[in-house]
């Protein structure tokens, strides 16, 4: 019997996530597809994130429910630019956002995610190491001001986050008499992140709303992609959650790769169809797979 495993990211749209075995965010997706006792992985997100299943589980056959579903900091970075600018800075580590294609992270020293980066980059910083980051801007921008480090950074954003913006907030901070709180992903602009009472990953903020013991009438802003307030709610229904605004009263903000797993393209996934993860060659998953490894090892080790 074929023995199928679905994985569905926080920004996925609930009656994705009521389909999976497992709802996560990068990290904890990325874990769990390593063990999967699986002869199929459907992978509900993006397709990065299909690829690091398929270069952590090879014998698996990983399908992504759309073969659209991308990501803009993987389109919009050239990888043949990307080579030449890590081989212009060659005593320093290169670190990359999971957020990166197989072929990026194969030109990569280490991977992280959101909810790793910090101690990964100070644990470099550590050791007397010098390093490159890419390729979120937003979150390399925020990593140099936050640690006072001078990161090089590649120059690509997530089109999602990088529309938060400070002048909306701002506005909508106004409207509100009351306490008001604001939680952000890194990968928002740097303004935004200043202005936050938390900034931490998918899973960090679902877990800093699980934990909140303020002002039950206190509004919470969230500036990340809306999927992950499904979740927030869930959790604190007594809470009034909102999405960040993106101008004047637009809390609009979703990942359209995300929204592209539809119940149709996860069942036909589940049965067999759609984007197989099978065009990565042998030693390009092996290139991939060492940064991948190192980062988590130090999770593994460092969250226990």
């Amino acid at each position: 019997m074929t023995r199928v495993v679905t994985l569905a990211h926080y920004y996925t749209q609930p009656e994705i996530q009521q389909m999976a075995d497992k709802v996560g965010d990068s990290l904890e997706l990325s874990l769990y597809a390593r063990e999967a006792e699986a002869d199929i992985i459907v992978f509900a997100g993006v397709r990065f994130m299909a690829e690091t299943a398929k270069i952590l589980n090879p014998n698996a056959r990983v399908i992504l429910p759309d073969a659209q579903s991308t990501c803009s900091l993987v389109t919009q970075t050239d990888v043949a630019a990307l080579r030449r600018w890590r081989e212009s800075y060659p005593d320093h580590v290169h670190v990359s956002y999971i957020n990166s294609s197989a072929e990026h992270k194969a030109l990569s020293d280490w991977i992280v995610t959101s909810r790793n980066v910090d101690d990964i980059i100070a644990h470099l910083y550590e050791q007397g190491q010098q390093v490159i980051f890419s390729p979120d801007r937003n979150m390399g921008a925020y990593l140099n001001f936050q640690y006072g480090y001078d990161m090089p950074l590649w120059s690509a954003v997530c089109e999602v986050h990088d529309k938060f913006n400070e002048a909306a907030l701002k506005e909508a901070f106004a409207a509100v008499t009351g306490d008001k709180y604001l939680i952000a992903h890194p990968e928002s602009p740097l303004p935004v992140l200043t202005g936050a009472d938390y900034v931490g990953s998918t899973s960090g903020m679902l877990n800093w709303i699980k934990a909140y013991q303020g002002d039950a009438a206190a509004v919470i802003f969230v500036a990340t992609e809306d999927g992950i307030l499904y979740n927030m709610r869930l959790a604190r229904p007594d809470l009034d959650i909102r999405q960040a605004p993106i101008y004047a009263g637009c809390q609009c903000n979703s990942c359209p790769y995300m929204k592209m797993n539809t119940i149709e393209a996860v069942k036909r996934a589940q049965a067999g169809q759609g984007l197989e993860i099978d065009y990565l060659t042998a030693e390009q998953m092996d290139d991939a797979r060492l940064p991948i490894e190192r980062m988590l090892e130090f999770s593994q080790r460092y969250y226990q």
